[in-house]
């Protein structure tokens, strides 16, 4: 059974990692879509018009959704995929060192993105009060799990 401190680490580590998100969401829009979409297209990113408002939106919904632990899991992969494909693509050419704009932040990014998928979003989360209010429609007493 998973303690109250792992469900806190994880709220923690959900909300991080969406305000991150939001934030760079956000930042695209502000940047304007054809501007974020000229940028990913120099990058070499494949269908640059889809991808960019794609990106954009998946980055800022998902990170709201981070932030209130909402489809934490799928919202997870997804971030997850987005990160490796921005550092395969946009990154790994500079080397790792994130100031020499390398792969180095995009990483810890995507793995954090993926700890959240793997693990779950704790109790402290939309989906955990989802997930209780299901249970006691179904008469279910167990405790949930972080």
């Amino acid at each position: 059974m998973r303690t109250t401190s792992t469900s806190i680490g994880l709220t923690v580590l959900r909300v991080v990692l969406g305000v991150v998100f939001i934030a760079h969401g956000a930042q695209k829009f502000a940047q304007g879509i054809p501007n974020v979409t000229q940028g990913f297209a120099g990058m070499g990113v494949p269908l640059a018009e889809v991808a960019a408002p794609l990106v954009a939106g998946l980055e800022l919904v998902g990170g709201v959704f981070l932030v209130l632990g909402v489809a934490t899991r799928v919202v997870g992969v997804l971030l997850a995929v987005d990160m490796v494909v921005a550092g395969l693509l946009a990154h790994s050419s500079a080397g790792f060192f994130s100031q020499d704009g390398g792969f180095e932040y995009v990483l810890v990014l995507a793995v954090g993105s993926l700890a959240v998928a793997l693990i779950g979003p704790g109790r402290f989360s939309l989906d955990a009060l989802l997930l209780l209010a299901t249970r006691r429609r179904r008469g279910v007493d167990e405790p949930l799990p972080a």
